[in-house]
This record gives structure tokens, C-alpha cells and sequence, in this order.
């Protein structure tokens, strides 16, 4: 069935006025509006430029479809609403991170381990979803979801694992909120008929109609998100602290010593 609203009305409606108040909200704090810029202006370049080439190759499979007359323009088959879309989730819960007024010691955490265990978890995760994408049709997209986001998660991990488990009741905090506000608008969007998953390709399982596959997607999404903020924050707070070469030091493992201040 053909739905009146298009892609770009879906947008607006579902990212504008959230992402206005919490803009409102963030800028309004004169101590904190640049970081805020700067660290979602860096993300958003980074989300639009690895997610594309992937969603694109996820629709010439036939991933997912869209409905007629929902997309206006196309490019590299990816809808102009979904380029549009990575930019505003990214942006979205980047403010939402940054309107927690989250606090980021410069320390850095007694716990080198985090980095390690870390990053193994993520990688394994990476095989397994290597494992559903070519296992059957019907875990091919949930596998090739884990296969995009898991090795970036890995190595978020592998330099900043410290950093992130001692953050993690703030991550898990900025992460829940506008997953579970996209969860909503994406069942709306598929009830509406902007778009559907494929039945071939997905694992035919649902919570009270969202696919787990796009219920797993903006969680990963967002967790990459709130993650590469965590430590775009660390990396600025350290190089206030004792300048760049500190800052950059913190990343590499086993080039300082640990701080006890976080146990």
C-alpha cells in the first residue's frame, strides 16, 4: 500500500523536534556547545562514510525495500533520506549524550584489562556475524549487522577499553534513551509502509512488530555513537590537562602508568 508520507517527512517529524529541544538544551550550556559541535560534527562525517557503502550493498541484495513514492532521489541507491537519516541518529544521540552534561576524568582507569577482554569480545562477535551471513538467508542480515559494527566496536575497545567500562553506566544510560525513541519511529515507519524488511533475508522474529534486526541496528549504532563521544571527550579533557602528547599517550596500551583515581 502506498503510504502519503515520504521518507523526508518521516524525517523531520521524528528527528527534528527531539534533536531542536536537546540542542536547546546543550547550547544553552556556554561551557560545553563547542565540544558538543565538534565531537558530533566529527562523528556524523565518520557515520555517513562507513554506513553508506554498507546500506548500499544491503539494498542491491534486497535487504529491505521502500514503498512507492516514499523516495524522491537516490544516490549510489542509497534514498536521499537515508543519508539524511545517518547524519540526523548520529546527531540525535549525540546531543542526547551530550545533554546528560556527562563529566569525563582525564584519569585513566585501573582497569588495562577492559581493553583487551574488550576488543576479543568484539571481534568474536565480528565472526559470529560472518557466521549468520553466509549460515542461511534468514540470519543474513542480523550477520551482516554484527559484521559492519562489531570490528569498529573492537577497536574502540582495543584503545580505549579502560575508558569505556568506567563509563559504562553513562553509555548504557545515553545508549537506552534514543534507542528506544527509534525503535518506536522505525515501527511506525514499517506500519506506515516507508519501508520493509526483507522476509528472505531476516529471521521472521519481532517485538511487538519491529524486526530484532533493526532493533539490534540502532542499538549498535547508537553504542558506536555514545562510545566515540566517551572518547573524543577523555582524549580533549586529557589534552586540557597536560596537552596533545598526553592526550594521544593514553591510547596506546602500556605507554603510562595507570591511575588508581577510577577503581
Amino acid at each position: 500500500m502506498t503510504s502519503p508520507v515520504t521518507y523526508l517527512d518521516f524525517l523531520i517529524a521524528a528527528l527534528g523536534p527531539p534533536a531542536l529541544a536537546l540542542g536547546a538544551v546543550v547550547f544553552a550550556r556556554r561551557e560545553r556547545p563547542s565540544r558538543a559541535a565538534a565531537g558530533i560534527g566529527a562523528l556524523v562525517c565518520i557515520a555517513v562514510s562507513y554506513t553508506a557503502p554498507w546500506d548500499s550493498y544491503l539494498i542491491g541484495r534486497g535487504v529491505w525495500r521502500y514503498g512507492d513514492g516514499v523516495v524522491a532521489a537516490r544516490f549510489a541507491r542509497v534514498p536521499l533520506g537515508e543519508w539524511l537519516f545517518f547524519a540526523g541518529q548520529t546527531g540525535l544521540t549525540g546531543l542526547w549524550y551530550y545533554a546528560l552534561a556527562p563529566r569525563i576524568d582525564p584519569a585513566l582507569p585501573a582497569s588495562p584489562d577492559a581493553r583487551t577482554v574488550g576488543a576479543a569480545v568484539w571481534a568474536a562477535l565480528a565472526v559470529v556475524g560472518a557466521a549468520l551471513a553466509v549460515a542461511s538467508d534468514g540470519t543474513y542480515y542480523l550477520g551482516m549487522t554484527l559484521v559492519w559494527a562489531a570490528p569498529v566496536a573492537a577497536f574502540l575497545w582495543a584503545v580505549g577499553g579502560p575508558v569505556l567500562w568506567s563509563a559504562r553506566r553513562l553509555v548504557a544510560v545515553a545508549v537506552a534513551v534514543p534507542s528506544a525513541y527509534l525503535w518506536a519511529a522505525d515501527r511506525f515507519a514499517i506500519g506506515r509502509g516507508l519501508w520493509t524488511i526483507s522476509a528472505d533475508h531476516s529471521t521472521g522474529l519481532a517485538v511487538l512488530g519491529l524486526p530484532i534486526e533493526e532493533a539490534v541496528f540502532f542499538v549498535l549504532t547508537n553504542l558506536l555513537v555514545v562510545q566515540g563521544l566517551v572518547l573524543f571527550d577523555w582524549t580533549l579533557a586529557r589534552a586540557a590537562d597536560r596537552g596533545a602528547g598526553h592526550a594521544v599517550e593514553g591510547l596506546v596500551p602500556g605507554t603510562m602508568r595507570v591511575s588508581r583515581r577510577w577503581r
